[in-house]
């Protein structure tokens, strides 16, 4: 089985453990090990989180094949959520090319109003992983 992280924002801490629950349900329908789970303050820190997993994976002996992020941004009063998401974003796509791994992305924004939140908890995490699976 390949292994795989996931890196988790807990800000919104009960909705990205339901996340995560339904992320590893689909690694193990895809043939896939979560072999590491990271938390992090918020999305921030995940591009951060992810460059720690794949520097400290150079030893291949549990090779981490890919991983996903899963978090949330919510819409504020200020347009920080949006330029704090596509910085991430930006990040997180730069890390794919460099490294040659997919990165799986379940985060839920930038710009999530509350009712937004529960409806896109399953196929964001789900699909998360399923991008992962698809790009190996």
């Amino acid at each position: 089985m390949k292994n795989i992280a996931i890196v988790c924002g807990s800000y919104h801490k009960d909705e990205i453990e339901r996340m995560l629950d339904l992320a590893r349900d689909q690694a193990q329908k895809e043939g896939l090990n979560v072999s590491e789970v990271v938390w992090v303050p918020g999305a921030m820190e995940v591009p951060l989180a992810l460059s720690r997993i794949i520097q400290n994976d150079k030893s291949g002996a549990n090779e981490i094949v890919g991983a996903a992020c899963l978090g949330i941004i919510e819409k504020g009063q200020t347009q920080h959520g949006l330029a704090m998401g596509q910085a991430v974003l930006k990040s997180i796509i730069d890390f794919q090319i460099s490294w040659n791994k997919p990165i799986g992305l379940g985060i839920i924004g930038p710009g999530a109003e509350p009712e937004h939140i529960e409806p896109r908890l399953e196929p964001h995490a789900r699909a998360a992983i399923s991008a992962i699976s698809s790009m190996l």
